[in-house]
């Protein structure tokens, strides 16, 4: 299964990076919960650089954007800023969950409840497959293994 790769801008690298060292509250909280493939098998991704944007939590296989919403998204000059990216990022086929900072923080377990429920309502299932590796080819000094088949023994 091939994954659609959405170009960034190479320049929200380094903010990306500062923001991953400076998560808030909430975002560590929810992290302990969807690192390491932890949510239902799904690799999700902190503070991932997407278009001109950073999403604080970002799953390449589900298209899924989950982002934490604190005090500085409250403004209607912020929330107009949040709905312009979440469209442009809507656009090029991202889907998004938004919690606030408070509950991603206090009520960890049911944010996990709800993400596990968009997991399963989208036709996803527990322990997506794994995109295919790529065919080791022997190098030329090395000799093909063969495998002997069974012998057939008479009954």
């Amino acid at each position: 299964m091939r994954y659609q790769i959405i170009p960034y801008n190479s320049k929200l690298k380094e903010l990306a990076r500062q923001l991953r060292n400076n998560m808030t509250p909430g975002e560590s909280s929810l992290w302990k919960y969807v690192k390491g493939k932890q949510m239902m098998g799904y690799d999700f991704d902190r503070q991932r650089p997407i278009d001109e944007f950073i999403v604080d939590f970002y799953c390449k296989q589900l298209m899924l954007a989950i982002e934490i919403d604190g005090s500085s998204h409250d403004s209607e000059e912020a929330q107009e800023r949040d709905r312009q990216r979440q469209a442009r990022l809507e656009f090029l086929g991202v889907r998004f969950l938004r919690f606030t900072e408070s509950d991603a923080k206090y009520q960890v377990e049911g944010v996990l409840e709800v993400i596990q429920s968009w997991v399963l309502q989208n036709g996803y299932t527990l322990n997506p497959p794994q995109q295919p590796r790529r065919k080791q080819i022997p190098s030329p000094s090395e000799k093909p293994r063969h495998t002997p088949s069974p012998s057939l023994e008479g009954s």
